[in-house]
């Protein structure tokens, strides 16, 4: 399920901080602002200025919740 364009115009708008859940580990979420996104891909800035292009697809949430798996990833 993918992220829809309103609600990625919305964090870019407010620069809301969001995590980019791409799998089971905490470490490898890609933490930022949205900047810019196109048809099947993301852009995030993260604090140090980088900017890293992530799949759609993955569950992008405010990084104030608590952080969620996406369907289909059982935690052990």
């Amino acid at each position: 399920m993918m992220i829809d364009d309103q609600a990625l115009n919305d964090y870019r708008e407010a620069g809301t901080k969001v995590r980019v859940v791409r799998d089971i580990l905490e470490m490898n979420d890609v933490k930022g602002i949205v900047v810019a996104w196109d048809e099947e891909h993301v852009m995030i800035r993260k604090q140090n200025r980088r900017v890293v292009k992530v799949k759609r697809s993955y569950l992008l949430q405010p990084f104030d919740e608590p952080r969620r798996l996406p369907p289909g990833l059982l935690e052990d």
